[in-house]
């Protein structure tokens, strides 16, 4: 009970934290910025709210400046589902890229942020 507790406010405390320290957003002309919501219409980031590992994801998607799906893999049974199914294991962040009719899943936050710099920076 004592650690869930301490789970839980801790998750928050890195919320917050993310919240008042989160990077500026990329500036892009709005056709620039239209191309990249395109691209990223393909993508869908697993991940738990508090992970800190997801935060650090969703810290370089606000800094690229990147709109992208985000499915709680912890909270939305389909999103789980989904996971451990198609992408292989429960593990988050996980990013599914939907390219050719095939999806790919790339895990690892440094893995996922350095496909993010690489496509959209």
């Amino acid at each position: 009970m004592l650690i869930k507790a301490l789970r839980i406010g801790l998750g928050q405390l890195i919320i917050f934290i993310d919240f008042i320290t989160r990077p500026r957003k990329l500036q892009r002309s709005p056709e620039a910025q239209a191309e990249v919501s395109q691209a990223a219409s393909n993508l869908a980031l697993y991940q738990f709210r508090a992970c800190p590992f997801c935060v650090k994801t969703r810290r370089t998607l606000h800094k690229l400046n990147v709109p992208m799906t985000l499915r709680d893999a912890k909270n939305d049974p389909q999103a789980r589902l989904e996971l451990e199914q198609q992408g292989g294991k429960i593990q988050v962040p996980c990013l599914r890229i939907e390219e050719n009719g095939q999806s790919t899943w790339l895990y690892e936050s440094k893995a996922i942020a350095s496909y993010l710099q690489q496509r959209f920076a």
